[in-house]
């Protein structure tokens, strides 16, 4: 059934299954079982999401990626994070896709929460077979991103995005008291989501 799905549907919800697994590893707490399933399903997506993108007939990629998604609703017990929580407001008040919106925010979060992080996900860089470290994935990140052809920013996301003071302030508010952000590995205040969402605003590097 998902072959006949367009490249921005195979690239939204591959991405969505990647932020589950991204954000279930990256959470606080001990369940080194979801962490288990969470890192060998970052490790599916990242090897076949741009497969099935290319050529959505690649059948091998999509049971792969179909693998990588039931993988990611299983790990996200252990928690989710920012990624989510600034995902769902703004899908609530723009009506946007939601995975794709995931991975909008993806690389301002995993930046807004590199000193929680950095070395957890030297480790998933190495299992995933990435050089570098916390700064080699966010680069490989950053790469899919533009392979799949995300938008750069939410201004080139959202057509005619008008996000004034008020807008903005409700967007920070929703996102801290999102059911997600309690997973946060770095606790996740109005400020924080603020900086994040200012960040998506003018775009990945």
């Amino acid at each position: 059934l998902t072959v006949g799905m367009p490249p921005f549907i195979t690239a939204g919800t591959g991405m969505d299954a990647l932020a589950h697994c991204l954000e279930a590893w990256c959470a606080p707490g001990y369940h080194p079982m979801a962490e288990g399933i969470a890192a060998e399903g970052v490790r599916l997506v990242l090897a076949n999401l741009p497969r099935a993108y290319a050529d959505g007939t690649d059948i091998e990629a999509r049971a792969h990626m179909m693998s990588a998604a039931a993988m990611g609703a299983t790990a996200f017990q252990k928690g989710l994070g920012a990624i989510h929580s600034l995902s769902h407001p703004i899908g609530a008040l723009y009506d946007t896709h939601h995975g794709m919106t995931n991975a909008v925010f993806m690389p301002h979060v995993l930046e807004f929460n590199r000193g929680a992080i950095e070395k957890k996900m030297g480790r998933l860089a190495a299992y995933c077979g990435i050089a570098g470290g916390f700064d080699g994935f966010l680069a490989h990140v950053n790469a899919l991103c533009d392979e799949l052809k995300v938008p750069k920013s939410l201004p080139a996301f959202i057509d005619g995005l008008d996000m004034d003071e008020e807008r903005r302030q409700l967007i920070a508010e929703m996102a801290v008291v999102d059911p997600t952000a309690g997973g946060n590995p770095v606790e996740l205040t109005v400020d924080g989501a603020l900086d994040i969402l200012d960040r998506a605003m003018k775009g990945r590097r």
